[in-house]
């Protein structure tokens, strides 16, 4: 497996890149050093004392779980705050906003930029964790947001 989303909703797993896994227990972080985490919302709350191994950790900005058991190369934080790494510049239009330069698991790096997003089947501020695993993830030929 190339990355793993933890507490994946169920509505997303059909959108999830080839290689990503979607983990419900957090026993399964911990079985394998993963290129990219991703941690939703809800998966920062039911992490527990999980300890794991990745390069690119992604998750929320304002995440209040304990995270000191996670080690990673690089945190990429995402939410609606300047200080996140990954952000929506707009919600009336979804762009998705590339507020520093973030690397890439399989290396390479994703420069500040931003994403205008096309119509998607959730808000755009409860799916950036998909659109950051999905930016990250894909080949940077690839259009990440085509569904």
């Amino acid at each position: 497996m190339e990355g793993v989303i933890f507490c994946c909703p169920p509505a997303w797993r059909k959108l999830l890149p080839p290689g990503v896994l979607g983990a419900e227990r957090a026993e399964a972080l911990a079985e394998q050093y993963w290129p990219l985490l991703v941690l939703t919302r809800r998966g920062c709350g039911e992490l527990g004392d999980t300890a794991a191994l990745c390069r690119v950790l992604l998750v929320p900005g304002d995440c209040t779980a304990p995270l000191e058991r996670i080690t990673a190369e690089t945190v990429v934080t995402y939410g609606l705050s300047s200080r996140d790494s990954l952000t929506l510049s707009s919600l009336a239009e979804p762009v998705l906003c590339v507020q520093r330069q973030l690397p890439r698991p399989g290396g390479g790096v994703v420069e500040p930029q931003e994403f205008p997003l096309p119509e998607l089947p959730a808000p755009a501020a409860e799916m950036l964790p998909l659109l950051g695993l999905r930016l990250l993830q894909l080949p940077q030929t690839s259009a990440p947001f085509v569904w």
